[in-house]
């Protein structure tokens, strides 16, 4: 009587990276196989978004999903670039890359470096900002904060990141919003390059224009400074503005939506 020897146990992680390299390796997928990373761009900002979208849910389920959805993204890009003729590298490299970053950046749990606690961890934000800066060699602290970002994310970032530097964020006071009468029927609405009421050329005084030359609208500028000192808000009270604009949207959209089944409803 013989008995097998037991099989080794699975690893699910190492297994989902087999399964991309078979479908991206020649024979593999025909459409994995002519995607780049410049066309997976719009996958990986979607499956980032759903992520987002179940976790504010609470759709325990859709969390689980759309973490796999966006670790396959990493997978895919790790897969393509270990074919780079210049520059290859694999997941295994990334994974490498981030123990090595987690590490370096929290010397106060994998070091002997001890760090303040309480004040909002002010003090592992300063830790983190100086191990960032010595790694990075920036010149300025808003450097790295990615353009493509949402602009309300994006603004609460750079303020948040000039705050902790103790720097002045404050452009100066918010322009007043000019009155802009409602169009008559048929007329268009004044806008871009348009002169609100009360102006000559829609430029508030002290408005030359945007950087190149483009003309700055008095209406547009004065409510992006009212959307900024929101953001400023939100971020003096610890809020995350894009979050909570999400939340206000989603219930306006549920609100319609409510409000169209009952308009289809039958009448009784």
């Amino acid at each position: 009587m013989t008995t097998s020897e037991p099989s080794s146990p699975v690893d699910p992680l190492r297994e989902s990276v087999t399964v991309m390299d078979r479908l991206y390796s020649p024979g593999g997928c025909p459409w994995d196989r002519e995607q780049t990373h410049e066309s997976l761009v719009r996958y990986l900002l979607e499956e980032a978004h759903e992520l987002a979208e179940a976790i504010e849910t609470g759709d325990r389920a859709g969390v689980r999903e759309e973490l796999g959805d966006l670790l396959l993204q990493v997978l895919f890009h790790a897969r393509i670039a270990s074919e780079d003729p210049v520059d290859p590298f694999t997941v295994d490299d990334v994974a490498a890359d981030l123990v090595a970053k987690l590490v370096r950046r929290h010397p106060h749990v994998f070091a002997d470096t001890a760090v303040a606690t309480g004040d909002g961890h002010a003090a592992l934000y300063a830790q983190w900002d100086q191990i960032k800066q010595q790694e990075k060699q920036r010149e300025s602290v808003l450097e790295g904060i990615p353009l493509a970002q949402g602009a309300l994310a994006r603004a609460q970032k750079v303020l948040s990141r000039a705050e902790r530097a103790g720097l002045v964020a404050d452009p100066g006071p918010t322009t007043e919003l000019p009155s802009v009468p409602s169009p008559a029927p048929g007329e268009a609405r004044p806008g871009r390059g348009a002169a609100p009421s009360g102006t000559a050329d829609g430029l508030t005084a002290g408005d030359e224009g945007a950087p190149g030359g483009a003309p700055v609208d008095a209406a547009e500028r004065a409510y992006g400074h009212e959307l900024l000192d929101v953001v400023r808000r939100a971020q003096a009270d610890g809020v995350d503005a894009e979050t909570a604009l999400r939340r206000a949207l989603r219930e306006v959209e549920q609100a319609v939506v409510a409000a169209e089944k009952s308009a289809s409803a039958p009448r009784g």
